[in-house]
């Protein structure tokens, strides 16, 4: 009895493996979806290792763009149980990063402009303070998220261009989605302010935001 329970036992660890692209794809087993996604606590270790990437490539500020466009585009590859060397974020890096400084350097310009205004309103030297500081607010918001819609987006073969492009139409898109980026980026930001190098989770979680986002609308591949 014994021998048969350790080959079922053994039988359901195989398909189970074999669903989730840990193990042989067997005869009759088809992977599942996301199967990359399935060991929990390795997708948290994948998310807390590129978060650190994606960190040491973001140290620039204005190079921000392209920590998060290699970083999302490896945590899908880890999540479709894809090849996710760190490799190939480097490859993404070194392809993207000059171009995205077209956008990365505007971007960090306008986030200190409106992190200006922010101060000057707390500090009641502007006229109607509270209002320019909600204005602020509103506005490195809606930068956040068209960033991570943009960074999203980004293919190597399309550059930086054509991702740029992409946002309205994604946004205005997928409203519900928007508003679960404009969730992630509120989070990002509070946790960094509350320690700094919450940072590194927090930009590993920004990536997994917008991997997983889009494939809510289709529930036959929605990361589990």
């Amino acid at each position: 009895m014994s021998i048969f329970s350790g080959e079922r036992r053994a039988e359901r660890a195989a398909i189970r493996d074999a669903r989730s692209g840990a193990g042989p794809t067997r005869e009759g087993v088809e992977p599942g979806p996301n199967p990359g996604a399935v060991a929990k606590f390795g997708l948290f270790g994948e998310v807390l290792t590129i978060g650190l990437m994606m960190a040491l490539v973001a140290l620039p500020v204005v190079t921000l763009p392209i920590a998060l466009a290699a970083g999302i585009r490896h945590i899908r590859r880890f999540v479709a149980a894809e090849d996710s060397r760190a490799s190939f974020f480097w490859a993404d890096v070194r392809t993207g990063l000059l171009r995205s400084l077209a956008l990365g350097v505007p971007a960090a310009l306008l986030a200190a402009v409106l992190a200006v205004d922010i101060l000057l309103a707390g500090s009641g030297a502007l006229p109607g303070g509270q209002i320019v500081g909600l204005v602020g607010w509103a506005g490195l918001l809606v930068l956040a998220v068209a960033l991570l819609i943009a960074a999203g987006e980004w293919e190597p073969e399309l550059g930086w261009r054509a991702a740029v492009r992409a946002v309205p139409q994604v946004a205005f898109g997928d409203a519900v989605g928007t508003l679960y980026l404009a969730a992630t980026a509120v989070f990002v930001g509070v946790v960094t302010w509350m320690l700094g190098p919450l940072l590194i989770a927090g930009l590993g979680c920004a990536a997994l935001a917008v991997a997983a986002v889009p494939e809510r609308r289709i529930p036959e591949r929605r990361i589990r």
